[in-house]
């Protein structure tokens, strides 16, 4: 879990720092050792040397731990820059939700029992739920991938860039994403288990010059909406409520909506130096779980 004291790269002026930092170097393959070696020194002293354990045995075991959490990040749609510092790009698998019980707690419970009871068979029973629960995404995500294809054809769209996103929490309902010259279109299937699709709701793209045309581009604000982009692999609209918010399309509670988990904020009478406001946004969990439930076990389109 070291690699995620990322999160303390924050700035109380640029409050887009912390999301190009996390996940940033210390999720990198290349920082595996470094991160390791910062792990060694510290359990070495606490528990390896005690137990008689050489350092550099100690090093290898808090390497191999230490390199299991970006490449386990890079599962989920969220996006991590695994090759870190020679390319910005977020690699996102996007099969698993960046939290799913069904993946992470049985998995939980067997590492502990693997250490409790000192069985290694639990420790492989971990690798191979593991293994199995990210294979059965893979076949949900290329499925969901046809249906949005599929989906789109049926409305005469052609569409310049399709994904397909775990929605919260579990990999059954898949929420998807696809790109025509001026719009986003956001829709949520379920491939297995009687596949439905549930048709959602679409928005302009973001076009600064036309949806802000009172902003300098090149202010600090101008800037900041770039940076937000790459975080956000481009996928940014208007907020069609909130015309002064720039919304992530990539993640809402309900899979087929456009209610955006976070945006950020514009003002035009800001001066060239100023930052846009980050803005995270939680509607009613229960409501939201309640209608993520119903495309779960529903039996007709809705």
């Amino acid at each position: 879990m070291v690699p995620d004291l990322d999160f303390l790269f924050r700035s109380s002026s640029d409050p887009i720092l912390f999301l190009e930092f996390h996940r940033q170097f210390t999720h990198s393959v290349l920082f595996i050792p470094v991160g390791g070696l910062a792990c060694a020194s510290l359990f070495h002293l606490i528990l390896g040397r005690r137990a008689g354990v050489p350092f550099r045995s100690t090093w290898l075991f808090c390497t191999l731990g230490y390199g299991t959490h970006g490449l386990l990040d890079a599962f989920t749609s969220y996006g991590t820059l695994l090759w870190w510092p020679f390319s910005s790009e977020r690699v996102a698998f996007s099969l698993v939700s960046v939290i799913d019980p069904l993946f992470t707690v049985p998995v939980l419970v067997l590492v502990i029992l693997a250490a409790v009871r000192r069985q290694k068979l639990f420790a492989i029973g971990a690798l191979v739920w593991a293994g199995l629960y990210l294979g059965a995404a893979m076949v949900q995500r290329n499925a969901a991938i046809e249906m949005g294809a599929t989906l789109a054809a049926s409305r005469s769209h052609t569409p310049l860039r399709l994904d397909a996103k775990p929605s919260f929490g579990n990999i059954l309902i898949w929420k998807i994403i696809y790109a025509t010259e001026d719009r986003y279109f956001v829709d949520a299937a379920r491939p297995t288990f009687a596949p439905r699709v549930f048709p959602g709701e679409s928005v302009r793209k973001l076009d600064v010059a036309r949806d802000f045309p009172g902003l300098d581009i090149n202010s600090q604000q101008a800037r900041d909406i770039q940076r937000f982009s790459v975080f956000s692999d481009g996928f940014l609209a208007q907020d069609p409520l909130v015309p002064d918010r720039i919304i992530d399309l990539r993640y809402s509670m309900v899979p087929n909506e456009i209610d955006a988990l976070w945006s950020i904020a514009i003002s035009t009478d800001a001066g060239p130096d100023a930052h846009v406001t980050f803005q995270a946004h939680r509607r009613d969990p229960k409501e939201s779980i309640d209608r993520l439930w119903s495309m779960m076990v529903a039996t007709t389109v809705e």
